[in-house]
């Protein structure tokens, strides 16, 4: 009974986290479905967002203008990804690299030169907090969070079924055919890079008023997290769920569906050094689960006996 009471307190803050992070999932959705490149600056980019939103409320600047700042942090980051892919022919995973690495120093630089930099809730009016998680009040910052997450997507299946957004979707699913028809693919990976870490870096600022501070290594993993909430969603919600906003939802739900999951393993007293390795072990299978459904639940095509073909070859003809 107590084990069931924890782990109902605890399912609040995992659906917040969940929600904050399927900000970020939905990020790497864009790039790792929609334009089908490995970018790993996520694990900077994130780190960025915090650290700019954390800087400028400190600052004075209203968490609303904060979080701008972050986005356009993550806009800039995206950037310059993009330019190392596109306009020095840097394989994508490396160019996300180099700019991860350097993201590095710059948070450092953003945040005075400290690894952390706390913004008390007590001190600072901020958007969400972990505080107020579980409390019946305005200060919950679950209904905030679901209402950005409805209108992000909804403005991403917007902006998706414009052209530009098309031609993005068209660079994608096959970028020789987009080229064939007057497509600039450079410019729309860059922008669809662009797009990506911005989102990233808008739920690395919401992530650090969230936990009340913001630290150069609060990325570190986002990736994992990222991939694993884009899988748990499709893996789960894949059949149900076609219509493309519909489909980014699934990814924010995934994020929750994760967290809830890690939620659950540390309730039964597993040890928190072990995080990383249940994260693995999580991804992992759900990864396992369209390979194993296909593998041992779906039956084999029988081969159309050689006779068969024959006579029907001589009835088309």
């Amino acid at each position: 009974m107590d084990f069931l009471t924890s782990l109902l307190n605890a399912m609040p803050g995992a659906v917040a986290q969940g929600l904050i992070w399927g900000l970020m999932a939905i990020g790497v959705y864009l790039t790792f479905r929609i334009l089908d490149v490995a970018d790993l600056t996520v694990d900077g980019s994130l780190a960025t967002g915090g650290a700019v939103c954390v800087m400028l409320i400190r600052s004075g600047w209203s968490p609303w203008i904060a979080l701008l700042g972050a986005f356009c942090a993550g806009l800039a980051a995206g950037l310059v990804t993009g330019v190392f892919h596109t306009r020095c022919g840097i394989p994508a995973i490396l160019a996300g690299i180099l700019t991860q690495l350097a993201l590095y120093s710059v948070n450092l630089r953003i945040m005075d030169s400290k690894s952390n930099q706390p913004v008390s809730v007590d001190k600072y009016d901020l958007l969400t907090s972990q505080r107020y998680v579980r409390n019946l009040s305005l200060d919950n910052p679950l209904p905030l969070l679901l209402v950005f997450t409805a209108v992000l997507v909804l403005a991403l299946y917007w902006f998706f079924g414009t052209e530009l957004g098309s031609s993005i979707r068209a660079t994608g699913a096959n970028p020789h055919m987009a080229r064939a028809q007057g497509i600039n693919t450079d410019s729309n990976i860059v922008l669809g890079l662009m797009l990506s870490n911005g989102l990233v870096a808008l739920s690395g600022g919401l992530l650090a008023q969230f936990q009340g501070a913001s630290d150069v290594n609060m990325g570190r993993g986002a990736i994992v997290i990222g991939l694993a909430a884009v899988i748990i969603g499709e893996v789960v919600f894949g059949k149900l769920f076609h219509n493309f906003a519909l489909t980014l939802l699934s990814v924010s739900l995934g994020a929750i569906i994760y967290y809830m999951v890690i939620q659950v393993v540390l309730k039964l007293g597993l040890n928190t050094n072990d995080l990383k390795l249940i994260t693995a072990l999580v991804v992992a299978l759900f990864l396992s689960v369209p390979y194993w459904k296909s593998r041992h639940f779906h039956g084999k095509v029988k081969p159309v006996p050689a006779a068969e073909g024959a006579n029907g070859g001589n009835e088309h003809a």
